[in-house]
């Protein structure tokens, strides 16, 4: 009964913190940027990792194996993975930004796991036969914490392309930038100060914004290709440990179940992303679409097959 209650405090604590936190990231960068904001949000998103991890290692000990038997479990581990990412990112790269991303990731996966799914569906039960293997902690955690990467790699990629459209749509007047871009605003933490200074020279200013928006489009798009690169080794791996542990329950190694075949579109996405990389001619742009574009199949290949309750993997729900 004692683990039974924490692992729920542990669920809705890290749900309400991870709510604040999604605030606080937006609300910084709109509003205001100081370092105190930044501190809370750095520490927050550790402290959040703390409780899903405490509630990840609940379920191990009750239910006596790793918790990613059904879509429940597997949901909390993805918001697990988007925190631990936002952790690693944010201590080596000393940005304070990437919450904006990782943040509403973790809070919406949570969310969906815990407000979404029936209360049967949140049960500890017993492993089905086929799930009684070794393969499952292998198989299961790199997809997962591939798929954490790889949706945060997407959104990054998404942001970029919207910058470059934008950039590409609308050009700034020097006459106006200085003043009525948004755009501005958001970048620069003193730019009312800036503005004032530089209210005399409105070249100065436009100078400035386009400097900062060639700065966020190589940020944007060197970390979107990072992550995606982290995870798509971790896609590789669990497709094949996959394939390894279909060929001991079922006899074969491939079956072309909805859920394998999306997760070789998937994979087929990604890899295209980074041959796109290497080839030149090739701008920011266009890569970045190819990399939004894995968002909506890891969304299909994670969900979307699952909620049908089609196929050998399914954890469907909405058929009954």
């Amino acid at each position: 009964m004692t683990f039974t209650i924490l692992e729920q405090l542990s669920a809705h604590i890290s749900f309400l913190l991870l709510f604040c936190l999604t605030l606080i990231y937006w609300g910084k960068f709109v509003y205001i940027n100081n370092e105190g904001l930044n501190f809370v949000g750095k520490i927050g998103m550790i402290i959040v990792f703390s409780f899903i991890t405490i509630f990840l290692s609940i379920r191990w000990i009750l239910s006596k194996h790793f918790p990613l038997s059904n879509l429940y479990e597997s949901s909390m581990f993805l918001s697990w993975g988007s925190t631990l990412i936002h952790s690693i990112l944010e201590n080596r790269t000393k940005t304070n930004w990437l919450g904006i991303i990782t943040a509403p990731s973790a809070m919406l996966a949570h969310g969906f796991a815990t407000l979404s799914l029936p209360k049967e569906m949140q049960q500890s039960l017993p492993l089905v036969p086929a799930l009684q293997s070794h393969w499952l902690m292998m198989h299961v955690t790199t997809m997962i914490l591939s798929y954490s990467a790889l949706l945060c790699g997407s959104l990054l990629a998404i942001a970029l392309w919207i910058v470059i459209a934008t950039k590409q749509k609308k050009k700034i007047s020097p006459i106006k930038s200085y003043t009525n871009s948004i755009f501005y605003l958001l970048i620069h933490k003193d730019h009312g100060e800036i503005i004032n200074n530089n209210t005399c020279n409105p070249y100065k200013s436009l100078y400035f914004i386009n400097f900062r928006k060639w700065q966020l489009i190589n940020e944007l798009d060197n970390w979107s290709y990072r992550i995606i690169s982290f995870g798509f080794p971790l896609l590789t791996m669990g497709i094949l440990s996959g394939a390894v542990w279909a060929n001991e329950a079922w006899g074969s190694y491939w079956n072309w179940d909805p859920k394998e075949t999306w997760a070789l579109i998937t994979w087929l996405i990604f890899a295209i992303y980074l041959h796109t990389r290497m080839i030149k001619g090739w701008g920011a742009k266009q890569s970045a679409i190819i990399a939004s574009s894995g968002f909506l199949m890891i969304r299909i290949c994670y969900l979307g097959v699952n909620l049908l309750g089609k196929g050998l993997h399914s954890y469907g729900w909405l058929p009954q």
